[in-house]
């Protein structure tokens, strides 16, 4: 079965006739779920289940941003809140168990309803200049604690059958602009880049996924931002970080990306991104980007299924009542649902 080298959302909490045939033609290795599409547990379970009947394939990958903090997609009343990623970074000695918990909570809650791909942990370094984007979302100041956090996170998702996607590659927190609205620009010399912003991403390289960053790294290619530049991409994400998992580019919608939505999918699986991610749910764009994505093939492909192959058959042993009990003693109730 072809399967084409995208992953793309959808509109509402249901499919409108257009869109399954749309996407069943398309037949996108993903899908990807953002709060207009969260109603209630019931409808999110229809919603992955419809997504995956559109392609006919009971693994197709359905992903969401669900770190907690500012970016969590399914939250109340049906939904627990989870702390942001700093909340752990506070807890001292702790913060690794808790937030390996806080991981298995989220994955218990996602697979739940279907959903099988978890765009977190954020291994980005903030900096003192940096744009407010990354902040809280960071598990803290060095790359000892993005590594030590982030991992403890991501091995929880897998723990529960949640697959995570670290982010974003080759890091993002010295960008002084959001890359939702314009094109970051960083100056730092590849030395230090190397040594500081990479290193988390460098420590959990054998993580099954990865999203890059739309900002561009003068050191190594001052036209192009990593997610279009093979040269970013061969030199840091698969050189220098080692990263041989799948990469998926962010979405192609935010406006740090320039040109029609055709010529952002083929610069960036050219420049070397196995998957191009596009989020909004607009059917001209999703067209567009389907006319410049070709089908996962080749080297793309065998990672791709090597990612989905990191899935447990069968998830850890868990009681999520107990679970939430210690959770919530963890952050004195702040976060309880």
């Amino acid at each position: 079965m072809t399967v084409s080298a995208c992953i793309l959302g959808c509109a509402g909490p249901t499919l409108s006739r257009a869109e399954k045939a749309f996407f069943a033609d398309v037949r996108p290795w993903g899908f990807i779920l953002f709060g207009r599409n969260i109603e209630t547990p019931d409808q999110v379970r229809a919603l992955t289940e419809d997504l995956r009947a559109c392609v006919g394939r009971a693994d197709a990958a359905i992903l969401i941003d669900q770190e907690g903090g500012r970016v969590q997609r399914m939250g109340r009343p049906h939904w627990r809140r989870y702390p942001p990623s700093r909340a752990y970074g506070l807890l001292g000695a702790d913060g690794r168990e808790i937030a390996r918990l806080g991981g298995r909570l989220i994955a218990h809650d996602l697979a739940a309803m279907g959903v099988t791909v978890n765009c977190a942990p954020v291994l980005d370094l903030p900096s003192p200049d940096g744009h407010a984007i990354i902040s809280d979302r960071a598990y803290g100041q060095t790359p000892a604690d993005a590594t030590i956090l982030g991992r403890a996170m991501a091995e929880g998702l897998i723990a529960g059958g949640v697959l995570p996607v670290v982010k974003h590659i080759p890091g993002h927190g010295r960008a002084r602009a959001d890359s939702h609205e314009t094109l970051p620009v960083v100056d730092a010399a590849w030395d230090e880049l190397d040594a500081w912003d990479f290193a988390p991403f460098r420590a959990l390289s054998d993580m099954p996924m990865a999203m890059t960053a739309h900002v561009i790294y003068d050191a190594a290619d001052p036209k192009r931002p990593a997610t279009t530049s093979k040269s970013m991409i061969r030199r840091a994400i698969r050189g220098a970080i080692g990263f041989d998992g799948l990469l998926m580019s962010d979405d192609l919608s935010m406006k740090a990306l320039a040109g029609g939505f055709r010529g952002r999918a083929e610069r960036a699986l050219k420049a070397g991104c196995d998957v191009v991610l596009h989020c909004n749910g607009d059917m001209a764009e999703m067209k567009a980007v389907a006319a410049g994505t070709g089908p996962l093939k080749g080297r793309a492909k065998r990672r791709a299924e090597a990612a989905l192959a990191r899935r447990p058959q069968a998830v850890e042993p868990f009681d999520p009542a107990e679970a939430r009990v210690r959770f919530d003693a963890a952050f004195d109730g702040r976060f309880a649902a």
